[in-house]
């Protein structure tokens, strides 16, 4: 087995060969539950994400991770064709979303922490269901998840989510696979920071995303001393009238945690993408965030965002 390596749905790939990472995408968003109820967020055509794939490594990305959980529309069989034919390195996701990507009466309430744990350690060490478990059988292909995911929302801690944090981590521990964590517009995640940390979890390890979403700068340091990372990706959603408050943050914090910081667009409504008809596309990122750094003089930072904060986060240990 490699030393050094992050685990794509293609196979294991040496650490060094990451290459530029964007950190929180949704590539695959097959139809399931949630996309009945909000369409905008189904991603499942082949070809139109193949292509916006395929511009995104003609102007030199590499990786992406897809932070689709199990059972909330993941398809393993169309993430690899879309690898495949984009020459795109997906890393794919296991672990629970929040609960309103599931119905009520989801088998994620059942499960024990114990089976919730193996099941999230199938994913990494034997392969994702075919049809996700959708259930009654399961059909393992030889793709495996390179990430876990959780998920919370604005309050406290539920009983529920505590289950799925101890789940995570004892997946991540025995696994060596990192932790991707969403939180709503930044709340709770400093309270995720220190459970994590409570846990045991290789905070080196584990990335919250959409801190960004809560602007402020004091509260993004407080997250960071605990020594996690953190993923930004509202750089294009503020108002015309509103401060570019990720752009601020990455000016105030890019110098004091310069290994703790990175990017991603979270692209998960369809409008966004260019090859379904959007404005937007994958490629925002590479065309705009080098200037802006340059303009801050903070151009030393763009390998560390996009090539060795990934690298060294998202790989296993």
């Amino acid at each position: 087995m490699l030393k050094e390596f992050f685990r794509t749905v293609l196979g294991d790939i040496p650490s060094a060969d990451m290459g530029l990472t964007y950190s929180h995408e949704h590539i695959i968003i097959d139809d399931c539950y949630v996309t009945g109820k909000h369409p905008e967020f189904l991603l499942n055509d082949v070809d139109r994400i193949s292509e916006e794939l395929t511009n995104f490594y003609k102007v030199g990305g590499r990786t992406v991770i897809d932070a689709m959980p199990l059972n909330a529309g993941r398809n393993i069989l169309k993430s690899v064709e879309v690898s495949q034919r984009s020459a795109v390195n997906i890393i794919q996701t296991t672990g629970i979303h929040l609960e309103i990507y599931y119905p009520e009466n989801h088998w994620r309430y059942r499960y024990s922490e114990d089976e919730l744990t193996r099941l999230f350690i199938a994913d990494i060490e034997e392969g994702i269901d075919e049809f996700d478990y959708s259930g009654p059988l399961v059909k393992r292909t030889s793709h495996k998840a390179g990430l876990i995911k959780l998920a919370t929302d604005d309050g406290p801690f539920t009983k529920h989510q505590e289950k799925i944090f101890r789940a995570v981590v004892n997946a991540h521990l025995k696994t060596g696979a990192p932790i991707l964590t969403h939180t709503n517009f930044g709340r709770q995640a400093l309270e995720q920071a220190k459970l994590f940390e409570k846990l045991g979890a290789k905070l080196e390890h584990v990335v919250l995303s959409h801190v960004d979403r809560a602007k402020d700068v004091d509260y993004n340091r407080a997250v960071l001393d605990v020594g996690v990372c953190v993923e930004y990706d509202s750089t294009f959603r503020w108002k015309k009238e509103q401060p570019n408050y990720t752009l601020d943050l990455l000016e105030n914090l890019l110098p004091d945690y310069p290994e703790q910081i990175t990017l991603g667009m979270d692209m998960a409504k369809n409008a966004y993408w260019k090859s379904y008809g959007g404005s937007l596309g994958l490629n925002y990122l590479i065309e705009t965030i080098p200037d802006f750094l340059k303009s801050k003089g903070l151009q030393h930072h763009y390998e560390n965002i996009f090539f060795e904060n990934p690298r060294k986060l998202f790989g296993f240990f």
